[in-house]
């Protein structure tokens, strides 16, 4: 668990090419938690605090996941990189061209220097203004021209502690211009209002950050109304449980961003839990026979392992997303619940310690090809855990 190519993980899944260019011109809706094809106002929302007086226990653990805090306004609270002298710079590729990052008085701001002519250097300044990613392993950061959201070309490795070419941008080119367009935000956010075109351009102050309650439970404001008059009677009362949804649908809803790069059939932010996710979204899929990038498409992987097309299992058969999650040998509960360790391969020469990680050999972590950053001349893959639940021969992953 301790290898330094794990720092992408995750954060940079909506900030990868496929998606980042893809134009949309329609502001995002909303549908009722009791039926889902209707739209709604989004005062209907009503907002972490809400929810938090009567279930402190699951928001208490939940504000501290990384779905809650992959994304964030840009602070000294939030924001991971050093600043420090000496440790607040990024070399390239390119001899004149470096990138300073310093905290002054009214903010954070990431600076671009050419020097190809020492006399008239050229230097372009931009500020952070939101952080994309919980710290944990990496962070990216855009900022606001006027109503217009970019991609800053810095982000931060937090396990090498350093600063790192953004995934996208060029190694060694002096450039601010990569656009966050709405299908960005639809994961790495709650809610936003857009204001296209062009396909990046938002109402600053309509922007939800992170995975609030509301992203996988629907609109809230008629369950707090009803719990508000009734106190006593069914907790589920006008509001979704993705856990009693049919299998398909709770899929949906973590497909949604874990299915890797895709089309939007309709105005990003529309989906909500208990909806078909296949008209909203269009996901290719590459079919069972083709090999499949680990950080492309996770549930694709899943779907292709023995274990999820021989039981009912579904993502919070292992993943509790109310809950830190962060051993993966923790996980070895949920596979011993229905496998024997002495049936493993490996138990005649482990025995009964083979039992306590089955994660790291039957789900490795592997190289993405599809998920990688230009720094400094080098080509930086990040390490990915496969969500392929398989036997893999390769030693070295066990």
């Amino acid at each position: 668990m301790k290898s330094t190519a794990r720092a992408f993980v995750g954060l940079f899944f909506i900030l990868s090419p496929p998606c980042l260019y893809q134009a949309y011109s329609q502001t995002a809706t909303s549908r009722r938690p009791t039926s889902p094809s209707k739209n709604i106002p989004s005062r209907t929302y009503v907002g972490d605090a809400a929810c938090s007086s009567c279930h402190q226990e699951k928001t208490a653990t939940f504000l501290a996941t990384s779905h809650h805090l992959t994304s964030s306004p840009a602070d000294e609270h939030s924001i991971a990189g050093n600043f420090n002298s000496g440790s607040n710079i990024l070399r390239t590729s390119n001899p004149s061209l470096h990138f300073v990052m310093s905290k002054k008085d009214d903010g954070f701001f990431q600076t671009a220097v050419d020097e190809i002519d020492p006399s008239q250097a050229i230097s372009v300044e931009q500020r952070f203004d939101i952080v994309i990613g919980s710290g944990r392993k990496a962070q990216t950061y855009l900022y606001w021209k006027g109503d217009e959201l970019f991609e800053l070309p810095v982000s931060y490795w937090v396990e090498t502690v350093q600063w790192i070419n953004s995934p996208g941008y060029a190694d060694g080119a002096l450039r601010f211009d990569r656009p966050i367009v709405p299908r960005c935000l639809e994961c790495h956010g709650s809610r936003f209002e857009s204001l296209a075109p062009p396909a990046n351009r938002f109402n600053k102050d309509s922007l939800v950050f992170g995975i609030t309650c509301e992203k996988c439970h629907g609109p809230g404001s008629e369950h707090v109304a009803h719990h508000q008059s009734e106190p006593v009677g069914t907790p589920s009362e006008a509001i979704i449980n993705p856990g009693r949804l049919p299998r398909e649908r709770q899929l949906d809803a973590c497909a949604l961003c874990h299915a890797g790069a895709a089309t939007s059939l309709v105005p990003p932010g529309s989906f909500v839990p208990g909806d078909v996710l296949a008209k909203f979204l269009k996901i290719p899929d590459p079919g069972h026979d083709v090999p499949v990038d680990v950080h492309g498409n996770q549930m694709q992987l899943l779907r292709q392992s023995r274990c999820f097309q021989s039981s009912a299992m579904t993502c919070t058969t292992c993943h509790d997303v109310h809950t830190r999650q962060r051993d993966a040998a923790s996980f070895s509960f949920h596979c011993l619940s229905c496998h024997k360790a002495a049936d493993c391969g490996e138990f005649h020469k482990l025995g009964q310690q083979i039992a306590s990680n089955c994660v790291d050999c039957h789900m490795p972590l592997q190289d993405s090809e599809l998920l990688f950053s230009d720094t400094n001349g080098q080509k930086i893959k990040p390490k990915v855990r496969n969500h392929r639940i398989a036997i893999y021969a390769n030693p070295a992953t066990r």
